[in-house]
């Protein structure tokens, strides 16, 4: 029984100490997709995003165009017997490698088009963070959450137990 009160007691005071130490923590949030929609550095590097993709569309178009060509021209050949079965094994080949060089195109210009957009959102993202720490140091806030994502923006340092949890564990 008294071990039952004592533990009781024990629960009580961290309750209570935690109640009080919570009440003490300023939380905001914000919500960074409202944010970046009125931006207007995100609606440029939008524009630029698509003048690169454009750019790049157009040169995969070519090279679908020059494949089509290529093999309405082997077909032709063939129909009219021109096409010896040698060349049209090589011909054959060459389409193979011209569809291969189109899904690599494809392939690259998606990557060149996520590079870019990391490029171009990397300084803009950084200035949101700036502001947000600013906001949170001048204000006192110990969190700031974001609405559209969850993940934590900021939190005080001092706060963080993690070298202690890891001192706790022996790493």
């Amino acid at each position: 029984m008294k071990t039952f009160l004592k533990t009781a007691m024990l629960s009580f005071l961290f309750l209570f100490a935690f109640q009080q130490a919570d009440a003490q923590l300023k939380v905001g949030y914000i919500n960074s997709a409202d944010i970046l929609a009125d931006m207007p550095d995100v609606k440029q590097m939008q524009s630029n995003l698509e003048g690169l993709q454009a750019q790049l569309q157009k040169k995969g178009q070519q090279m679908i165009a020059e494949y089509q060509q290529k093999e309405q021209d082997a077909i032709q050949r063939k129909e009219r017997g021109l096409l010896p079965p040698a060349e049209e094994e090589k011909i054959l080949q060459e389409l193979q490698a011209k569809q291969e060089e189109i899904y690599n195109f494809q392939n690259e210009m998606q990557q060149k088009l996520a590079e870019k957009e990391q490029e171009l959102l990397t300084p803009i993202l950084d200035r949101i963070n700036t502001a947000i720490q600013e906001i949170a140091k001048s204000e006192g806030y110990a969190y700031i959450f974001d609405l559209s994502s969850g993940a934590i923006l900021y939190a005080d340092e001092s706060l963080d137990l993690t070298q202690k949890v890891k001192a706790k564990l022996g790493l």
